[in-house]
């Protein structure tokens, strides 16, 4: 990702190295200076996290054909600050992180002013809209908003939203014209309002962000340094992992951040390999699990659960929001692979 640090989490990033104080662990760290973060980082990257999770469940609703009116804007709303809320009470032995909170916040505030101004067009102009169509087949326009949030968050998984290319999906829904004819006339002329609408708004506010961010900040390294207990087996299906040097303190290598940090923390766990250091942390990384409602961990299990979310579309399967010991990750992940308790592993929060 980062698919949710837009320009102030470049500028706000300054400011927290200018506030790092890494102490003893990071003094002793065997990855180099310019790979290490903050331990925090783990932890506060989940509500940045939480807007690409958020987006997945509303284009994968929209795939079902479920009415867009349903979807739970106002409480993906509640998520967030629930979320927010949780990992900020973990921080209390960490030195305060004033520009990754006030990142957070923004992002946040704007989120929450988007939801809430979207959930209350779709709770009453798109609802009766919605109720003007005939039968269960959704109109083009609806066709077109599934595959456009899909493809939205299928980019801001590897890349920052603002790069996406709003106008692109613009021009590509009113390539056709206007429709004066046909079925739902209605439905459709309404959908096509509040799509070109939320395109033409989200366009011009990414052109803004991308423009300061090229003009003043250098981009954020695109990998994470991990320090393992063993060099894995080579294949072409990961092949951005970069092995730096071995040593004492094990194999220091270079693996993608965001997205492929958690693919790749799989890829790593599948062949027995653990985690000794990840961005010159040792001590907890965040990782969040999607399980059945009534799921607990194993017994002896090193892992904490922070907090849980259900997944409001999808009842029954609920979110497990963990921190575990980073030298632990590998055991943890090789667990959930096999199947434990029906989990399934959604996202591991590098720092």
């Amino acid at each position: 990702m980062n698919s949710v640090r837009p320009l102030l989490a470049l500028v706000f990033a300054g400011l927290a190295l200018a506030s790092f104080h890494g102490g003893a662990a990071a003094a002793e760290a065997a990855t180099p200076p310019v790979h290490q973060r903050t331990p925090d980082q783990t932890f506060l990257t989940f509500p940045e996290w939480y807007l690409v999770h958020s987006p997945a469940e509303y284009a994968a609703y929209l795939a079902s054909g479920r009415p867009p009116s349903a979807f739970p804007l106002f409480s993906h709303i509640g998520q967030f600050w629930q979320g927010y809320r949780a990992v900020g009470r973990e921080l209390g032995n960490y030195p305060f992180n004033g520009g990754y909170h006030l990142m957070v916040m923004v992002i946040g505030t704007s989120t929450t002013v988007e939801y809430a101004v979207k959930g209350a067009y779709e709770h009453t102009v798109g609802r009766l809209a919605e109720a003007t169509r005939s039968g269960p087949a959704p109109v083009p326009e609806e066709v077109f908003a599934a595959r456009y949030a899909q493809a939205y968050v299928d980019f801001i998984r590897v890349d920052p939203w603002y790069l996406f290319d709003f106008g692109a999906e613009l021009r590509r829904m009113w390539a056709a014209g206007l429709p004066l004819s046909g079925p739902n006339l209605i439905r459709r002329w309404e959908r096509r309002f509040a799509l070109t609408t939320e395109l033409l708004v989200k366009a011009g506010y990414a052109q803004a962000i991308k423009l300061g961010t090229h003009a003043i900040y250098d981009a954020p390294l695109p990998v994470t340094a991990v320090v393992l207990s063993g060099a894995p087996a080579r294949d072409a299906a990961h092949p951005d992992y970069a092995l730096l040097e071995t040593g004492a303190a094990g194999v220091l290598a270079t693996i993608p951040r965001y997205e492929g940090f958690t693919a790749y923390s799989r890829w790593l766990a599948g062949q027995g390999i653990d985690f000794r250091e990840i961005a010159g942390n040792r001590g907890e990384v965040v990782a969040s699990l999607l399980v059945p409602a009534q799921w607990s961990p194993p017994p002896g299990a090193t892992a904490r659960v922070l907090f849980v979310q259900p997944i409001l579309t999808r009842p029954g399967t609920v979110r497990v929001v963990l921190a575990t010991p980073i030298d632990r990750l590998g055991g943890l992940l090789r667990q959930v692979e096999s199947g434990l308790g029906g989990s399934a592993i959604e996202h591991v929060y590098d720092f």
